[in-house]
């Protein structure tokens, strides 16, 4: 079982197979389980199970950041009260723990009760503490590509290519070692269903960077966009994108379902490896 230090997220991206990062949501209003894990007991559970299933990650989040809009801000005293007693018990559990926060306050809290990995969904360019808390700690860091809105008239790819420049010169002037960075193209955040496809089809683009790739395409309205159905019936989209997102050099996916994912990604790993 990895160790609760930065370190293992590293080991395991060494590894050379893809990871799959467990959700879990601790807040009332995120956009494909809001409420449903926002009781204490049920989160922990929730976080046994999937650590049970072969997630290599669970990435606790305490403020929603749903893609589409519409969620409701909260403070960094609100996002550790919701973390203070789920945190703690699912970094316990042995894998590590993921925050995924927009707030240095936050990261930092999270930090020092087991959190291993920042994940940040403005990619360093919100809160200027964020890069300098990573290389001062010594953490890994996701940096994810957003935006305000979208816009459909923009090229996509290279507005992600252009935010990724500018988050990789806050790392830099932080201190913050390279070999600490992934990269989240942000799959339907800032962008239209069409510019979501479009991301995921120029991850080998995005892979000129030469950092790990996380893709969360789990469950994201592009997928209704393509095939008409709630968030909890994208389950075959979402393991198609992911599956497709680690044959383009994706090193991590952040799921909802995270025994499906597993059970794709072995079944394909096998059927690659008798060729």
């Amino acid at each position: 079982m990895p160790t609760r230090s930065g370190h293992s997220v590293v080991d395991l991206l060494r590894a050379g197979r893809p990871l799959v990062m467990g959700v879990l949501n601790v807040t009332p209003d995120s956009f494909s389980d809001g409420g449903q894990f926002l009781d204490p007991a049920a989160a922990i559970a929730q976080a046994r199970r999937m650590v049970a299933e072969g997630a290599d990650i669970i990435d606790i989040g305490a403020e929603s950041t749903r893609p589409y809009g519409g969620a409701t801000p909260v403070s960094a005293a609100d996002e550790i009260a919701r973390l203070a007693p789920v945190l703690p018990a699912v970094a316990a559990l042995g894998p590590p723990v993921s925050i995924d926060t927009m707030k240095a306050a936050v990261a930092a809290w999270a930090l020092d009760h087991g959190a291993a990995l920042l994940n940040d969904v403005w990619g360093l360019q919100r809160d200027p503490e964020m890069a300098r808390l990573a290389a001062r700690r010594g953490v890994p860091i996701v940096v994810m590509h957003n935006r305000d809105e979208a816009d459909p008239a923009i090229d996509i790819v290279a507005d992600i290519e252009a935010f990724f420049a500018r988050s990789l010169e806050i790392a830099d002037a932080a201190g913050l070692d390279r070999s600490q960075i992934v990269l989240d193209p942000g799959i339907g955040f800032g962008k239209t269903p069409d510019q979501s496809i479009a991301t995921l089809a120029a991850l080998p683009r995005l892979a000129a960077f030469g950092l790990p790739l996380l893709v969360g395409a789990s469950r994201k309205r592009f997928i209704a966009h393509v095939s008409p159905a709630p968030p909890q019936e994208r389950l075959g989209g979402s393991l198609a994108a992911h599956l497709l997102a680690v044959i383009d050099g994706a090193a991590i996916v952040r799921v909802h379902d995270v025994a499906p994912t597993v059970q794709a990604l072995t079944v394909a790993a096998a059927i690659r490896n008798a060729r």
